[in-house]
């Protein structure tokens, strides 16, 4: 069972994306992020397989959760600093975590 303890090991912060392109080399159907946290966090890398149910068009400025102190992850010849925080919807597709308010300090932290 985890503790709190292991829950605050985790630093979850609210990023704006800035950019967002494809990302062909993926094996599954991918985009490539850049998400701003902030000017303590800056600005990140993250792949993310949310094409199923978001356009590029559609993701731009929009804000989402993400855990920034995980290592980098080498995706093909990306590498992706951040994960990108969703949940599955009925059918196995990604539905991206954000939240509910437009208002949220860049870099806030998740508690």
């Amino acid at each position: 069972m985890a503790t709190i303890e292991d829950f605050q090991k985790l630093d979850i912060r609210v990023g704006k994306i800035i950019e967002v392109n494809d990302f062909p080399e993926a094996r599954k159907p991918a985009y490539k992020l850049k998400i701003d946290f902030g000017p303590e966090i800056g600005i990140k890398n993250s792949s993310v397989q949310i094409v199923a149910l978001y356009t590029k068009e559609e993701l731009m400025g929009k804000l989402v959760l993400g855990v920034v102190n995980f290592p980098p992850r080498k995706i093909g010849p990306f590498e992706s600093e951040v994960l990108t925080l969703g949940v599955p919807n009925d059918e196995g597709k990604v539905i991206l975590i954000r939240p509910d308010k437009n208002s949220p300090t860049l870099g806030g932290k998740l508690f």
